[in-house]
């Protein structure tokens, strides 16, 4: 059947037969072709008017002419130009939104800052191997209790090759595992263990020396090109140093060494001496050793030591604290003002060179290189806010703040508030705070507070803003140690200052070496006496422990916005008692964090008009802790603390700027569940 145009009534009429060229034998080609342009013309010249054909409809089959004739003939016009616009604008609406989004979020938060910072000491970690020694192998054994805790930074101390005259901070060999600790295999093997669980892995990094087994100084004593100068030489003789300046481990900074005939520089023991930073080889020695272990796959740096990298070249005299004291007598760190020895003009430049080369290996999403510098400034805190940076050049993320460690020194409300405002009020605009509370240099905050505030301290350390650093031990509340032997050559100079109590084996259980080693011989320090109540596996699951504590409220910093990005705010010190509030704009609810430092105490808030009435409790140091407190009567016990919860649409920092903090402002819209610049 075909379709042929008919003249006089300008339609279509249905005629039997197939017109088809391509089912006809060759017979007929011309008769075919002749109809077909027939048609052709017949379609061409229908008048403008008469477009419309009415006989038939669309249908599967049909020639090229109805379908063209069809398709040329507007259909829903209105609806598709709806449809289409409508389609334009929610397109641009979505990405002005996304665009929208982007610009007014605050930034992502690192790594680094939603984690506390574990650190080991591995030769008191856990040993592998029964020679009493911690390692390498037995931090990966221990793996799992960084997961327990939700620890996903561990900070290593030096296992660099080392004669071990101050335990690894003498380095022999920048690039080699030293045996007691393991092999480079142990290290990479380590190292992919920790990734493959999303734990970060810093390195200690000592720049400041080297130890005097180090090829370089072995080079630089007999004067070999290009290392002579690696080293801080100066002439003098034997038993007559050329100034007054005092080594930290205490007597002159000065040893006379008979092969080369002058005295060589150093800050620490004779055995450490110190790098010449002046000298540009040596700054790219060192550069090279961070390239080396970045290229490894390492997370970041604790950068020890820094404000000792550079000294004044005049060599003068320092002047002494005690301007009466016979200088002959002078032999200690306190005992001079070290304006020619510590942080010299030059410092912060070689540590932003560092930053740099860090950040030539963060550009991979999710591998930031992490750097925090260890100084201790005491009274002098300005110096230590001057490893931030500036606005306009980068330097570390962090530099240690060690302020903490001085809350046992008058232990009360007001000192805790006293140390924290220390930090905050000195701290930049817009960085990040951290706080340590101990560390392998300092005795343990519960032998110099007692047991009974350890818990408090830790809730103190997990709600307060930044990034928490824990010493190993910490978490379960390991006490300094008397130990029969004394290790540290610190405390061989001056046994009033030993380190050996706060870097005794960790206690994992109450067996054979409290877990630490199956050593028969006993272990290189030795075990505190109180392993079989204070340890990991008794602790684990006893939800009064102050392991589970310290789970419980790491837990939570990590998952609450509030803890992690809210405004610190103090609303009370006193003599037993230290409260502050952590609240974030468009968020209707907020924490209380009340914490005793003192004795038995009834605070009264009652003036705080921004707190409702009753507060729920949400985790207590202590049990038999009501369930809510009025804001009027929150009492608390020696040592106790309180993380109170409660709903409200008030915000005390609006009306309290001077009493609040905040490293970069964010609100919360409920409506997309996201945060954003406010």
């Amino acid at each position: 059947m075909s379709l042929m145009k008919d003249e006089q009534s300008s339609g279509l009429e249905m005629k039997e037969g197939v017109e088809n060229s391509a089912f006809q034998g060759d017979s007929q080609p011309e008769e075919s072709s002749r109809r077909g342009q027939e048609q052709a013309v017949s379609m061409e010249g229908c008048p403008a008017g008469e477009e419309s054909y009415t006989q038939i409809r669309p249908h599967a089959g049909m020639p090229k002419e109805v379908l063209l004739l069809y398709s040329g003939q507007a259909r829903y016009r209105l609806p598709r130009e709806i449809l289409f616009w409508l389609t334009v604008a929610c397109t641009l609406a979505l990405v002005a939104l996304t665009i929208t989004v982007i610009v007014l979020s605050p930034p992502c938060l690192s790594w680094w800052q939603t984690t506390p910072v574990y650190q080991v000491y591995p030769r008191s970690f856990k040993d592998s191997d029964a020679d009493g020694v911690g390692d390498l192998k037995g931090i990966k054994e221990k793996l799992s209790h960084f997961q327990y805790l939700n620890i996903k930074a561990v900070w290593i101390s030096p296992f660099y090759k080392s004669p071990m005259k101050d335990f690894g901070y003498d380095v022999e060999d920048f690039r080699a595992v030293d045996p007691l600790f393991g092999t480079m295999e142990d290290f990479d093997d380590l190292l992919a263990s920790m990734h493959s669980m999303g734990i970060k892995l810093i390195m200690d990094y000592i720049p400041n020396h080297t130890s005097d087994k180090h090829v370089w100084f072995q080079l630089s004593r007999n004067r070999t090109d290009h290392y002579s100068d690696f080293y801080i030489w100066v002439n003098c003789t034997e038993g007559h140093p050329p100034n007054n300046w005092v080594s930290v481990f205490g007597n002159s900074t000065w040893t006379y060494d008979p092969e080369r005939g002058q005295c060589y520089f150093h800050q620490f023991l004779k055995e450490q001496p110190d790098l010449n930073f002046r000298n540009p080889d040596v700054v790219k020695e060192m550069t090279d050793v961070i390239h080396f272990w970045l290229k490894k796959g390492v997370d970041g740096f604790r950068m020890d030591a820094v404000k000792h990298m550079l000294e004044a070249t005049h060599l003068r005299n320092e002047p002494q604290v005690d301007p009466n004291q016979p200088p002959e007598t002078v032999n200690t760190e306190f005992e001079l003002y070290h304006d020619y020895t510590y942080t010299q003009v030059g410092l912060h430049d070689i540590l932003r060179g560092w930053r740099v080369v860090l950040d030539e290996y963060s550009r991979e999403p999710g591998r930031y290189r992490f750097m925090v510098t260890e100084c201790y400034d005491y009274e002098e805190i300005e110096k230590t806010m001057m490893y931030y940076g500036t606005p306009f050049v980068k330097e570390a993320d962090i530099p240690f703040n060690f302020y903490l460690l001085d809350l046992p020194d008058g232990l009360s409300g007001v000192r805790a508030k006293e140390l924290v405002e220390l930090w905050m009020s000195n701290m930049p605009t817009g960085k990040w705070p951290n706080w340590v509370v101990g560390n392998h240099d300092k005795p343990r905050m519960s032998s110099r507070t007692g047991q009974e505030y350890v818990r408090a301290i830790n809730m103190l350390l997990l709600t307060l803003p930044g990034t928490p650093t824990t010493y190993y031990g910490e978490e379960i509340g390991m006490e300094n140690v008397n130990v029969s032997v004394t290790q540290d050559p610190f405390g061989k100079f001056d046994p009033n200052n030993s380190r050996d109590p706060q870097r005794t084996p960790m206690q994992w259980n109450g067996q054979l070496n409290a877990g630490f080693s199956d050593s028969q011989n006993g272990t290189w320090l030795d075990i505190g006496p109180n392993y079989q109540t204070v340890n990991v596996e008794v602790q684990q699951g006893d939800p009064l422990s102050v392991l589970e504590l310290y789970r419980a409220l790491n837990l939570l910093r990590e998952k609450d916005v509030v803890l992690l990005r809210g405004w610190l705010c103090y609303i009370w010190e006193d003599a037993n008692v230290f409260a502050f509030l952590r609240e974030l704009d468009g968020l209707n609810r907020a924490f209380l964090v009340v914490l005793n430092f003192g004795e038995d105490s009834e605070t009264d808030l009652s003036a705080i008009t921004e707190l409702p009435d009753q507060l729920s409790v949400r985790i207590s140091t202590l049990p038999d802790t009501p369930s809510s407190f009025q804001k009027a009567r929150i009492r608390t016990s020696k040592g106790q603390g309180l993380l109170l919860e409660y709903s409200t649409s008030q915000r005390f920092h609006t009306g309290h700027s001077s009493q609040c903090y905040v490293s970069e402002k964010a609100c919360y819209l409920s409506a997309l569940d996201i945060l954003y610049k406010c």
